[in-house]
């Protein structure tokens, strides 16, 4: 009977540790940063997909990603400890210690950043690096000082369609740039929507991210209608210049204009329950796009 129990344990141990570790990588955030680069990639090429580059930039995204949310968990283990939301992660749980977080995310850059140097460019793996670097070792720590996290955690979270690009033909232009800009704008209402929903969980680690002093008030609601505003004419620039075609423009100025009437109902009702839709608003919006700008690409 102990044989058995004795047997179990070692059976079951490593498996419990290993899902514990990729618990750090948040799977479904660093898929849906590797599924921008895989759009930034499909709008990029000229001629056919490279099916081999495509998945391989996805997996080194995935990594590149993980790596940094790993590290981003390291550097906040002790105010995850004090939020609600936050507490059961594996590193202020106890399932990971600081030291095996730090082995594994520096097993997942590497990975990641030679997937991507061997069958990318050193362009794409270039920026990765920067995307790393900005939100892991800035970004984190400034989301303690104020607002300002939130524009310089918008430019590694609108990176990821830059390195499709850049993977896809080795250059940046102005079309790069816009498929940018619509990923970095749409980082403003989805970042101060979920910071109105967690304020309370926020505060116990002193993290501020809201604007006009962190009040949850109409000034707040307006300035995010205002970047949620932005996204309905800079969606429209990819088939203004021909990248993409009028199917993917109206469901872009469909979406958008949903997404932007759900900062109007904040702005009348400036409340938990109106941002919180917001946040799941800005969850579907952007894949939504992402994927009418791939089918009307290809």
């Amino acid at each position: 009977m102990n044989q058995g129990i004795a047997s179990a344990v070692v059976i079951t141990s490593p498996a419990i540790k290993l899902r514990a570790l990729t618990e750090l990588w948040k799977p479904r955030l660093s898929v849906m940063v590797a599924f921008s680069s895989v759009f930034g990639y499909v709008l990029g090429v000229s001629d056919s997909v490279n099916w081999r580059t495509l998945i391989l930039l996805f997996i080194g995204g995935f990594l590149v990603s993980g790596a940094a949310v790993t590290i981003n968990q390291v550097m906040e283990v002790e105010y995850d400890r004090l939020m609600d939301r936050t507490k059961n992660r594996p590193l202020p749980s106890g399932r990971v210690t600081v030291n095996e977080a730090w082995v594994f995310a520096a097993f997942s850059c590497l990975a990641g950043l030679l997937l991507l140097w061997i069958y990318t460019n050193p362009l794409t793996t270039l920026l990765s690096i920067i995307s790393l670097l900005i939100y892991s070792f800035i970004y984190t720590p400034l989301k303690r000082v104020g607002p300002v996290a939130v524009f310089v955690g918008a430019i590694p979270g609108a990176l990821p369609p830059l390195l499709g690009w850049t993977a896809a033909t080795g250059g940046i232009n102005y079309m790069a740039l816009i498929i940018f800009g619509i990923q970095f704008i749409w980082q403003f209402p989805h970042f101060w929507a979920i910071a109105w929903v967690a304020d309370d969980d926020y505060k116990k680690a002193g993290f501020r991210l809201l604007p006009n002093g962190g009040r949850k008030d109409m000034e707040t609601a307006f300035q995010i209608m205002i970047y949620t505003l932005f996204l309905l004419p800079i969606s429209l620039l990819p088939a203004r210049f021909g990248l993409t075609g009028i199917n993917s423009a109206f469901i872009a100025v469909v979406c958008g204009a949903l997404f932007l009437g759900q900062t109007f109902l904040l702005m009348k009702d400036p409340t938990k329950k109106s941002a919180l839709k917001i946040m799941f608003g800005s969850f579907i919006y952007l894949p939504v796009i992402q994927v009418a700008f791939i089918l009307d690409k290809i």
